[in-house]
């Protein structure tokens, strides 16, 4: 498993759970085809297992500018960011005022805003735009240049695209692995709160979710997704394998939570994994 700076806050970020994710996941080196993150988020997962090929995509914008502009140019988006004012004015002018044209200006002030705003939430109105508060400035410098320079040349082996999971996931073919951190609460059926870029993530996505990888199974695509372990969820994965995460999120962002309501389902068998009749 590799470890790499967390560049990025980012809710549901399986970053703390990767040392019990990781006995499940297959090693860079024994997957054939490509590595794909259909939601890819703080990209966590991709990180650790580091793979030689990959596809990270998400329906998020802002996040996808962002990954694209270190993965582009580290150096000047860690110029831009670095020139950003360090007071509250300063985040609300950034936040609500600058008006980034090129990739590298979008990719800074995003980080900027998510190193920056209250607790790393990633929230925006109905119009798209960021609404988080200001939080301070003791976790802009826990990162610098050389970060993103690491950062990048990890994202140059991935193509990285906004997109939604099924135009990703019934492209793959035989021998490529999926992993796949869906939006969801723990424990519940719907994540009925609007989910960072002002949409919701209702049961007929999960059912679109999982038609979609039982594709993939039949087509000879392994994956491992992480989700709620509501029964009506759980329940749209028969013939595949469950263990359960001993913490996760919780219901709180930032929050871990022992028992958490959460599981690790994969469509090949795993040490300790419940089978799904």
């Amino acid at each position: 498993m590799k470890t790499i700076i967390r560049f990025l806050r980012y809710p549901g970020s399986k970053r703390r759970m990767l040392t019990f994710l990781s006995q499940y996941l297959p090693r860079a080196e024994s997957i054939d085809g490509i590595y794909v993150e259909p939601f890819v988020g703080s990209a966590a997962v991709y990180f650790s297992v580091d793979p030689q090929k990959a596809i990270l995509t998400d329906l998020n914008p802002d996040l996808i500018d962002l990954l694209c502009g270190i993965q582009s140019a580290p150096s000047l988006v860690w110029q831009i960011y670095s020139s950003f004012g360090a007071t509250k004015q300063d985040y609300q002018y950034v936040r609500d005022q600058y008006k980034p044209f090129k990739l590298e200006e979008k990719a800074a002030r995003i980080l900027f805003i998510n190193r920056t705003c209250f607790k790393g939430m990633w929230r925006t109105n109905r119009y798209g735009e960021f609404n988080v508060g200001y939080g301070g400035q003791a976790r802009r410098w826990v990162i610098n240049e050389t970060n993103l320079t690491e950062v990048s040349k990890t994202l140059r082996k991935a193509k990285i695209y906004c997109s939604d999971f099924e135009e990703v996931i019934y492209k793959l073919t035989s021998g490529d692995f999926l992993f796949i951190d869906p939006p969801y609460r723990p424990g519940e059926k719907e994540l009925l709160n609007e989910h960072y870029i002002g949409k919701t993530f209702r049961f007929p996505d999960h059912q679109r979710l999982g038609q979609a990888l039982h594709w993939a199974k039949e087509n000879g695509i392994h994956w491992a997704m992480t989700t709620s372990e509501h029964p009506a969820i759980v329940g749209l994965f028969k013939s595949n394998y469950l263990v359960r995460l001993p913490q996760g999120t919780g219901k709180f962002p930032g929050v871990i939570a022992q028992n958490s309501g959460e599981v690790l389902i994969t469509s090949y068998p795993i040490a300790e994994g419940e089978f799904l009749c």
